[in-house]
């Protein structure tokens, strides 16, 4: 039977306000990717002066996607996110199709993955080895299913706690790098040529999805809009402030890299923070970084926990899904549910996959698929005025929106073209749930 409050279903609670959003959103988007990705990225271009133009454009282009969703989130300030944008733009069946793909593959996947990047690097400080290690995995993945079960309040106080540290902590390895560097010779001129041999214009596809890779996270917020206190005022400032935040420490971070340890350095690298660090102050710099990346870890997997089940809890009440998703912890009032659904498949994915590199490949295409979905909804859904009327809207449209989605299918062109066998498989995945999607689609018509 369906808990009761006063007759109804207990609703979620409304806490969330702008130093929370900023917190979920910087917490959720710094994650691996920049202690991961720099050394990965470098082995596509030649220099340092040519990658970063590639992060600033990363940048700028996250950005106006940050504007769509500020739209899009006040238009239908309704938990669930892109599902709720998707799902009236287009209908039960796209919708579906969204939150199959974020349960399966889109959203599970990073917290199977950055818990063992977490376990990696609580290796540092304990030795692990076989099992020991995917028991540590597993214990992140329940540490933090239990705290998003037991309160929304308690995951945004981690949230916050973790994000502060995290940030506070790039902070302090930029600003000491920048110290030392005026001891150390600085190698950021140099220059190596590229080692990857996709071409110039596949070697640039492959980098921008890495880079994407790192900035993924920002597009969460508004599946939270159901629990912010007022989802109108609280989004678009998030996402400013929040994206302002990760622009600057993705370049100072990317900066110190470069500058200790030059092209070969850094390509060669297979820990790059740490590597700095170590150049820089010894030992107990790569025990602080090693600190860090575990704590930048589990508030990243924190941070989606807290805003992914609302999708699954979105769409079961909307009867698009497992109807036992649709309930609300009575004492808790949290998707209780849904989140133990999401920590579960998480799980599940770490147990069969094991490799952090094999469980994040693809994630960022599926993700770059559904961007180009959600932008052709804004249009669709202020063409038809649907959604509130005092919602913040997009400036310069739609010729913001117009290039964001011409970059979007540039992108998705090419890695589909430079790298069709691994784009066909990431399509075969989020193809998997295209029979579902016809029976639920049918049900819902069928409801009414």
């Amino acid at each position: 039977m369906r808990p009761v409050e006063n007759g109804t279903q207990p609703s979620l609670r409304r806490v969330l306000g702008v130093p929370d959003g900023v917190a979920v959103l910087v917490g959720i988007t710094i994650g691996a990717g920049i202690f991961t990705t720099p050394q990965i990225i470098a082995r596509y271009q030649s220099s340092f002066s040519e990658i970063i133009v590639f992060w600033i454009l990363a940048g700028f282009f996250v950005f106006i996607g940050g504007l769509i969703y500020a739209e899009l989130g006040t238009r239908l300030p309704n938990t669930g996110g892109e599902y709720v944008y998707l799902h009236r733009a287009f209908g039960p069946f796209i919708g579906f199709l969204f939150g199959w793909a974020q349960l399966f593959i889109i959203r599970t996947s990073p917290a199977a993955g950055l818990s063992l990047a977490a376990a990696d690097y609580i290796g540092h400080f304990i030795p692990l080895h076989g099992m020991a290690h995917t028991g540590v995995a597993l214990g992140i993945i329940a540490f933090i299913g239990v705290l998003n079960y037991v309160g929304i309040r308690q995951a945004s106080v981690f949230q916050n706690l973790t994000t502060i540290i995290k940030v506070v902590g790039l902070l302090a390895l930029v600003i000491a790098g920048l110290i030392q560097l005026t001891d150390h010779p600085s190698l950021l001129g140099t220059r190596a040529e590229p080692t990857a041999e996709l071409g110039p214009v596949g070697n640039i596809g492959a980098l921008m999805m890495l880079v994407l890779f790192s900035y993924i996270g920002w597009d969460r917020v508004g599946y939270l809009a159901g629990e912010m206190k007022n989802p109108r005022r609280t989004i678009p400032p998030t996402m400013i402030y929040g994206l302002a935040v990760i622009f600057l420490l993705y370049l100072s971070a990317n900066f110190i890299y470069h500058a200790t340890l030059g092209m070969e350095g850094v390509r060669a690298s297979k820990i790059v923070a740490s590597d700095v660090a170590t150049i820089l102050f010894g030992p107990i710099g790569a025990g602080f970084v090693s600190l860090l990346v575990i704590i930048s870890c589990i508030g990243s997997i924190n941070g989606t926990s807290m805003a992914a089940p609302r999708v699954y809890y979105a769409m079961a009440r909307d009867r698009l899904f497992f109807r036992w998703l649709d309930y609300v912890h009575p004492r808790f009032r949290t998707p209780s549910r849904a989140v133990l659904a999401h920590c579960g498949w998480a799980v599940v994915i770490l147990l069969v996959r094991q490799n952090f590199q094999d469980i994040v490949a693809g994630m960022t295409f599926a993700i770059l698929i559904f961007y180009v979905m959600t932008t052709l909804a804004l249009f669709k859904l202020r063409r038809n005025g649907v959604g509130e009327n005092d919602c913040f809207r997009v400036p310069m449209y739609p010729y913001l929106p117009a290039l964001y989605l011409l970059l979007l299918v540039a992108l998705i062109g090419v890695r589909g073209f430079f790298e069709w066998q691994n784009s066909l498989k990431d399509l075969a995945f989020i193809a998997t749930g295209l029979p579902f999607a016809l029976v639920w689609a049918r049900r819902h018509r069928n409801q009414g």
